[in-house]
């Protein structure tokens, strides 16, 4: 195999790498990622009406410890 070949095969190889990654990081959410997102927007609403008190504290240490654990986030123990 001669060195032009060689080079050629090479590129190849990093284009065809190239493209598999651009595939795999398309820029749509993973599963994962939309799940934290739906997450996260639950708590961000659940902030938000315990801000306005139409949920008592009781339940919003409760829901916020539900959704921190599904997130793996650390549950504050300050409540």
């Amino acid at each position: 195999m001669g060195k032009r070949a060689r080079e050629r095969a090479r590129l190849e190889k990093q284009e065809a790498k190239r493209l598999r990654r651009e595939e795999l990081s398309d820029g749509t959410p993973t599963s994962s990622e939309a799940e934290a997102a739906v997450l996260m927007e639950q708590f961000r609403q659940l902030s938000e009406r315990h801000a306005a008190n139409t949920v008592s504290q009781a339940e919003f240490v409760e829901e916020r410890r539900r959704i921190f654990e599904l997130l793996d986030i650390e549950v504050p123990d300050d409540d």
